[in-house]
């Protein structure tokens, strides 16, 4: 593996085998075919600019027309107007997994979005649950990259542009455009995805906090140059404005021989973010545990930032130490990766989800209120938890399934009832 986020990396899986002082000489060396990927436009600013040169033993091009493929029947994409957008504060036991034979790309299950796609703007969420690798078959996405949070289950993303083992408590980013398959390592695979349609995700800028902290580009990883020389059959299928196509290749997709660029895969292991918080009083901003974040064409505002809250230490004084009770004009999806979010004493399960949207209440539920008020205040530490929100400028609409899911807790919003009215001396 490579290390450092966006850097220009060079990688060959066979030496001499990526060519010298120039990206397409009239002949390459080995033979190999040239091909440039390119996630931007080609006159983006340098900063942003992101492509790679591929070197290869097929054309990529070399495939026959998509047809529709009938999988994936519970993918949804933007604009999403399935059902009315409803603005109640909604919250879902685990995925299911799957009964019977299900890959990553047939076990993806949307829940909702923003945005459309065919703008380049906005998000999909989705989960995923799988018990099978997917077998000669890979898949690419052209709508967006997308954010692989992985919750049960180890996997190995293969891709073009080499391999990486993914388990809980680490991330992954693929590309648009990207071609990978998923195989599992163990019997069964869930977490969650976001798709990400808008401006690709980066690292968000420290201000004042300086040049340190929060996800350090060191520990990014990009994998090395690794091929595949397989001439049978492979399905690609591919996701194209909100819907999946396939193709039949004579050859493996992963004949990348070698490459390089600064636009590929990458891994990040949460449990290295270098958490900041207060020393003295106030619960921060949740902004301060922003691992990546996808700009909008409004400046400090976020297409979506992913953020996590990870194990910590609390030590503010005369503080209530949990998030506070919140209305905020962004909408917030979360998710469980292990244990329990400090700010819901239950319900709240791994593998589970909640949405807040734009404006609409929320905060502790009673058990943690009464507890936080009442605690002895000395320094403490929160362990057994990863837990991490997609938040977004743009109402996070639910698709039908997330709407009618017999996975809803239709008792959520009594987490909040309970509360007194204080007696107040007049």
């Amino acid at each position: 593996m490579h290390v450092g986020f966006g850097n220009h990396v060079a990688t060959e899986a066979v030496a001499g085998a990526l060519p010298v002082g120039r990206n397409s000489p009239q002949k390459t060396p080995f033979g190999l075919y040239a091909e440039q990927l390119s996630g931007t436009a080609f006159t983006a600013p340098r900063v942003h600019n992101l492509r790679s040169w591929l070197y290869r033993m097929h054309p990529a091009a070399m495939h026959g027309a998509f047809s529709p493929y009938e999988g994936g029947a519970r993918l949804r994409s933007g604009p999403f107007i399935d059902v009315p957008c409803s603005p109640n504060r909604m919250r879902w036991d685990p995925a299911p997994l799957p009964q019977t034979a299900c890959d990553f790309v047939d076990g993806l299950i949307t829940y909702g979005g923003n945005g459309d796609v065919g703008q380049n703007d906005g998000i999909a969420i989705h989960a995923y649950c799988a018990n099978r690798s997917m077998d000669r078959r890979a898949f690419f996405n052209a709508d967006g990259e997308m954010l692989i949070v992985p919750q049960l289950g180890a996997i190995e993303l293969v891709t073009e542009l080499g391999r990486i083992h993914l388990e809980p408590q680490q991330i992954a980013v693929v590309p648009r455009g990207v071609r990978f398959r998923v195989a599992l390592e163990a019997g069964v695979a869930r977490g969650y995805v976001c798709e990400n349609y808008g401006e690709t995700f980066r690292l968000p800028d420290l201000g004042p906090i300086g040049a340190n902290g929060l996800a350090n580009p060191r520990d990014f990883e990009i994998p090395s140059a690794w091929f595949e020389d397989d001439a049978k059959d492979w399905e690609l299928i591919q996701k194209f404005q909100g819907n999946l196509w396939r193709t039949t290749l004579p050859h493996s997709p992963f004949d990348v021989v070698a490459w390089h660029g600064n636009l590929a895969p990458y891994r990040y292991d949460l449990r290295r973010f270098n958490t900041i918080n207060t020393v003295s009083f106030d619960h921060p901003d949740p902004s301060i545990f922003t691992v990546l974040t996808s700009p909008s064409s409004t400046r400090g505002t976020a297409n979506c930032d992913f953020v996590i809250f990870p194990p910590r230490w609390m030590v503010a004084e005369d503080t209530f130490r949990p998030p506070w009770f919140h209305r905020n004009i962004m909408s917030e999806f979360m998710g469980l990766i292990e244990g329990v979010y400090d700010a819901k004493a239950g319900g709240f399960q791994p593998g589970g989800a909640s949405l807040h949207n734009c404006m609409n209440g929320h905060g502790p539920d009673h058990h943690t209120y009464e507890a936080a008020i009442a605690a002895d205040l000395q320094p403490m530490k929160i362990e057994d938890t990863m837990a991490f929100m997609f938040e977004s400028r743009n109402v996070i609409r639910t698709t039908r399934w997330a709407a009618e899911s017999p996975t809803m807790q239709l008792d959520y919003d009594d987490v909040w009832s309970g509360f007194t009215k204080p007696e107040l001396a007049i």
